[in-house]
């Protein structure tokens, strides 16, 4: 089988879409020590702050190289919704963002925690917050993506969560790490290869 090459600089990943066509049944929302804080039209440096804070381990970088006017123009939105995971001390350690743009659709446009969380069950409390928010009057589908840049375990929490996959694409595009968008050590599970040429260009 043929394989298509990745040039140097540049990431490829797969991604998967996923989508809720009804409504789940509603549940208790889980016990947490930590509380959603509803953003609204955050200052785009707060809010990629919050998004490099939570995102950078896995190449979130889309947000970080908008123009500050487009990014603006999302957030101020009243069919975009963000809201913050914050602690009792007032850190915000993971975000939930909903977009309620196209009619009768809910995009779960991001969700993530900083990896301190991974594992500690924080995902299904969020998870319990996005539906229950996410699923309002007139909403008739949610959908989110996915892609094998994130955690190893984000497609399957996403299927156990009921969203059922219906599509998938091969994305590639420049590494925001040569480009000092993120950090040379972000993301130490996808191997940074540089261009030959810009390796020279670097050490003269």
């Amino acid at each position: 089988m043929p394989l298509t090459r990745v040039e140097p600089g540049e990431v490829a990943t797969i991604v998967t879409a996923l989508e809720m066509r009804e409504r789940p049944r509603p549940r208790p929302l889980p016990a947490s020590p930590f509380r959603l804080d509803h953003w609204r039209a955050p200052a785009p440096a707060r809010y990629r702050a919050l998004f490099r804070r939570v995102g950078a381990p896995w190449l979130w970088f889309s947000r970080l190289v908008m123009a500050d006017d487009a990014l603006a123009a999302i957030l101020d939105d009243p069919a975009v919704e963000l809201h913050a995971v914050v602690d009792a001390a007032g850190v915000e350690l993971g975000m939930l963002e909903l977009d309620f743009r196209e009619a009768n659709a809910c995009e779960l446009s991001f969700f993530g925690l900083v990896p301190e969380l991974t594992g500690r069950g924080v995902g299904r409390w969020l998870m319990a917050h996005a539906l229950a928010l996410g699923w309002r009057a007139g909403v008739e589908r949610m959908w989110v993506h996915t892609c094998t840049l994130d955690h190893p375990h984000a497609l399957g929490f996403y299927v156990a969560s009921g969203f059922r996959p219906y599509a998938r694409a091969v994305e590639s595009f420049a590494d925001p790490r040569l480009a000092g968008v993120l950090p040379r050590d972000a993301a130490p599970h996808v191997p940074l290869i540089e261009d030959s040429s810009r390796r020279v260009s670097r050490a003269t």
